[in-house]
C-alpha cells in the first residue's frame, strides 16, 4: 500500500486513537514485517510532540518456535525481567498503540493446551501492573493486512489481490477515505448520542429475542454507564481504543443474566474456531455450553478462572455495520466484533461503572466486578434481532429492531 495511506492511518491512531499530547511517550507494539508503517509512526509520534518512541517488534513465526521447542515448564516460567519491564512501565504509563496483522491460523499446528497454559502463566504473571495502568493511560489498536491473514480472509484469491481487498476492507471500515480526522470526529459525535439516549433512558434490563433461538434476558448493573467511540482516562485525556469500532458497550450485572443465546458468527479464539454454539445462563453464569465445531476450546475459555464463565461486556452494534458489509469473516475479534450485537466473556471495563474515578478496589469488589484473565467478545447479532429495554417501573423501549437501531 502507499505511503499516503500509511500516513492517514498513523495519524489517525496517534491524532485520534492514542490522542497523543505533547510530552507523552508512546509505545509500539508491531510486526517486523511491517516497518515501513513503523517508521512512519515513529516519526508521526515525534512530529506530535512525543518525548520518546519505543517500538516492541513481534515476529510471530518465531513466536511459534518458543511454543513448539520450549517445554510447558520453561513457557510457563514469566522471567524477572519482563516483569520488571512492565512494573516500570506501570509507572511511566505511556501510550500504547498496538498494530494487528497476526496470521490467523499461527497456532493451529501447535499443542493448544500448551500454548493456552503458557498465555495464562503470562497474563498472570503482569495482570496486576495492567491493572494499574487501566484507564490511565491511552492506547488504540489499529490493523493492516499481512499476506497470510488476507489469503484466510479471501483463500480463492491470489496473494497480492486478497491484500488488495482485505486493504480495501481496512480503509473502508476505519473510515480512511477521504478526511479521517473529519469522518472520526462525524462518527464518534453519532456513537456518543447512542450512548446518551441509553444512559438517560436509566434502564433496568434488555431482553433479546431472535428466530436462531436466542431469548435472554441481561439485567445492566445498576451503576451501568454506556460508552462508545471516544472514552475519557482518569488524567482527563480521551482516547479511542480500537479503529475501527462501531459498537456502544456497557456492564451487565454480573449475577443477573438468564436464558440463552446463540452465536451469529464463528469465533476465532488461539487459531481454533468455534462455531454454532449457545451458552444457557443462570444467575449470571453459564451452565450449559454446546458448540457443533470446536466444543474443546469453547470450555476452556469458559473454565480459564472463576470471572471467565461470567459476561463482562454488552455490545449493541447494528447489523448493517460498514464491516458487516464487506461480507466476510475477518478472524480477528477487532474487526468481528464490530459487524454485530456482540457479548464478552469475562473481564468488565472499570469506567462502564458511573462515577468510576471516585471508585476504590474495595467499591469495585462490592459492587461485583467480573475481574478475570480473559476478555473474549462473541458475536450474536442477526438480522432480525429484537432488543427491548425496561425500565424499573415496567415500561418497555424498544433498543433494536430487525437488528438495528430502534433509538
Amino acid at each position: 500500500m502507499n505511503a499516503r495511506i500509511y500516513k492517514k492511518l498513523a495519524s489517525l491512531a496517534i491524532k485520534v486513537g492514542i490522542n497523543l499530547q505533547k510530552g507523552q511517550d508512546v509505545v509500539i507494539y508491531i510486526s517486523t514485517r511491517q516497518d515501513k508503517l513503523a517508521k512512519i509512526l515513529v516519526e508521526e509520534c515525534y512530529l506530535s510532540g512525543a518525548r520518546t518512541v519505543t517500538v516492541e517488534w513481534k515476529n510471530e513465526d518465531i513466536g511459534k518456535l518458543h511454543y513448539l521447542y520450549q517445554d510447558e515448564k520453561t513457557l510457563k516460567k514469566i522471567e524477572p525481567w519482563i516483569i520488571g519491564k512492565e512494573k516500570y512501565r506501570s509507572k511511566q504509563v505511556p501510550c500504547l498503540i498496538h498494530v494487528l496483522d497476526d496470521d490467523p491460523d499461527i497456532l493451529s499446528s501447535l499443542d493448544i493446551e500448551k500454548v493456552s497454559k503458557a498465555m495464562i502463566a503470562r497474563r498472570s504473571a503482569i495482570k496486576k501492573y495492567r491493572d494499574i495502568v487501566d484507564n490511565i493511560n491511552q492506547w488504540t489498536i489499529i490493523a493492516v493486512p499481512s499476506a497470510s491473514w488476507a489469503k484466510k480472509v479471501y483463500p480463492n484469491l491470489k496473494e497480492k489481490e486478497a491484500i488488495k481487498r482485505l486493504w480495501l476492507d481496512i480503509i473502508k471500515c476505519s473510515r480512511l477515505e477521504g478526511d479521517p480526522i473529519k469522518n472520526w470526529d462525524n462518527h464518534i459525535k453519532y456513537l456518543a448520542a447512542k450512548a446518551d439516549i441509553l444512559n438517560k433512558l436509566d434502564l433496568s434490563y434488555l431482553h433479546y429475542k431472535s428466530s436462531n433461538g436466542t431469548d435472554l434476558k441481561l439485567k445492566l448493573h445498576p451503576l451501568y454507564t454506556f460508552i462508545s467511540a471516544r472514552e475519557t482516562n482518569l488524567r482527563g485525556i480521551s482516547f479511542s481504543a480500537n479503529i475501527p469500532t462501531e459498537e456502544v458497550f456497557s456492564m451487565p450485572d454480573k449475577y443477573g443474566v438468564d436464558g440463552i443465546v446463540y452465536s451469529s458468527k464463528p469465533l476465532s479464539y488461539n487459531s481454533m474456531l468455534i462455531q454454532d454454539f449457545y451458552l444457557k445462563f443462570e444467575n449470571g453464569k453459564v451452565v450449559e455450553a454446546k458448540a457443533k465445531v470446536g466444543q474443546d476450546v469453547l470450555l476452556e475459555i469458559l473454565n480459564t478462572d472463576e470471572g471467565s464463565s461470567y459476561l463482562g461486556e454488552v455490545a449493541l452494534v447494528p447489523y448493517s455495520s460498514p464491516v458487516n458489509k464487506c461480507g466476510v469473516l475477518f478472524y480477528e475479534t477487532l474487526f468481528d466484533e464490530n459487524a454485530c450485537c456482540h457479548l464478552a466473556l469475562g473481564q468488565a471495563f472499570k469506567n462502564n461503572f458511573r462515577n468510576y474515578e471516585n471508585m476504590s478496589e474495595e467499591d469495585f469488589k462490592k459492587n461485583n466486578y467480573n475481574d478475570s484473565l480473559i476478555h473474549v467478545d462473541f458475536m450474536i447479532g442477526t438480522s432480525d434481532l429484537q432488543i427491548d429495554g425496561y425500565k424499573k417501573d415496567g415500561t418497555k423501549i424498544t433498543i433494536f429492531e430487525n437488528g438495528s437501531w430502534a433509538i
